[in-house]
Order: structure tokens, then C-alpha cells, then sequence
């Protein structure tokens, strides 16, 4: 048996982090599902999929909240709350061996500290991971999927377009400013700790003392 871990919403600046982590005792059910990186998927074949893979292996999320992201993010960088996030997952599933996609530029340096959080598991860190191994693509795919449908629920409290959460969707950041610019303060869910984010605060504090 073997295990893949992936996150989606590393980079986002509002909504979750979410690692998904997926075992198996062999490629071949993800083979014949046709898992590959959940960016190269559509949110349809995404949806169609999770239902696939969810039904042929063992799984797991870990799921870090804006709110958790800006708590942790005083203590460490988003490479260790990620690693940390990646270990609890694995241990989760009891993993003896696994694949992670890597996000440090250092890979031998991330699989040893990831192999000190999983003990007795053999880890291969490994950059684009989700595109070389099935296992890691379909967690890929179970992370991106259960962090859309947090998206989707996240969309239907504000009931206006808030975009993917990325800061490259404008939706997004027309949202995040607008909603400071009328409250002061940066809707929940969103990471505060990011720099576009603490700008459009600080932005908004000096305009407050400058009416003075």
C-alpha cells in the first residue's frame, strides 16, 4: 500500500488550504479513472473523479482556515504549515510509503523533515509530483475538489461572485477591497496575512486618520 499528498489553495488569499491524501495498494484503479493533475482538469471531470477515487481508496483531508493560515503563518513559513499539514494526513492513513508534491525548492530537505512527522514511513518529495504519480494526482484532485466545494459555500454566505480566491482574480480582489473599504476590516476568510491584504488595510487606516 502506498500514499500520495497534495495541496490546493496554497497561494490563495482567501478561502482554505486543504491537503488530500490518498491510499492504495496499487496505480492501476487511478490508471483506468484517468487521474492527472487537478489543474489539468475541469471542474466537471474534477467532481466525476473525486466520486472514483473516494470509492477505490482510502482517504483523507486536512484542512487549514484562512483564520489558521494567518495564526500559523507568526510562528512559521507556509512551506512548514504545509509539511505539518502533509504528516498529520499521512499518519492519518497509517502511510509506509509516500509521495509528496513538494513545495520547496529543496526536495531532499522537505523529504527528510517530512519523514521525521511520518515514522517508519519511506517519503519521495518530489516537484510535480501530482503530474508523475497517479497516486498524488488523485490527491490532488479529492484536495482541489473539497476546497471548491468550501469556495462554493463561501460564495453563497456573501451571495455575490468573490472569484476562485486567488489574488491573480480580479473578482477576487475587487471583493476583498470593496468589503474593506466599506467595514475596515477584511471579510472573514480571508488571510489577512498576505501582503495584498495587510496593504489594502493599511491603506484604508491611513485614509481613517488623514479625515482627522
Amino acid at each position: 500500500m502506498h500514499c500520495g499528498v497534495d495541496e490546493a489553495g496554497r497561494g490563495s488569499v482567501m478561502g482554505p488550504l486543504v491537503v488530500g491524501a490518498v491510499s492504495v495498494d496499487t496505480d492501476e484503479p487511478l490508471r483506468a479513472i484517468g487521474v492527472k493533475d487537478s489543474k489539468k482538469l475541469t471542474p466537471k471531470a474534477r467532481e466525476r473523479m473525486y466520486d472514483e477515487i473516494t470509492s477505490v481508496s482510502k482517504w483523507t483531508v486536512v484542512i487549514a482556515t484562512a483564520a489558521d493560515v494567518d495564526a500559523q503563518r507568526k510562528l512559521m513559513s507556509l512551506n512548514e504549515v504545509e509539511l505539518r499539514m502533509f504528516g498529520e494526513a499521512l499518519n492519518v492513513l497509517g502511510a509506509k510509503r509516500a509521495y509528496a508534491d513538494c513545495p520547496d525548492v529543496n526536495e531532499t530537505s522537505f523529504q527528510r523533515r517530512l519523514e521525521t512527522l511520518v515514522p517508519g514511513a519511506e517519503i519521495i518529495a518530489k516537484h510535480k509530483a501530482d503530474d508523475t504519480y497517479p497516486v498524488v494526482s488523485a490527491a490532488s484532485i479529492v484536495a482541489k475538489v473539497t476546497r471548491d466545494r468550501m469556495m462554493d459555500d463561501i460564495r453563497a454566505e456573501f451571495g455575490v461572485n468573490i472569484g476562485s480566491g486567488y489574488p491573480s482574480d480580479h473578482y477576487t480582489m475587487d471583493f476583498i477591497r470593496e468589503w474593506i473599504e466599506r467595514n475596515g476590516k477584511a471579510p472573514h476568510d480571508v488571510r489577512c496575512s498576505w501582503e495584498p491584504v495587510r496593504q489594502m488595510l493599511s491603506a484604508k487606516a491611513n485614509t481613517k486618520i488623514s479625515d482627522w
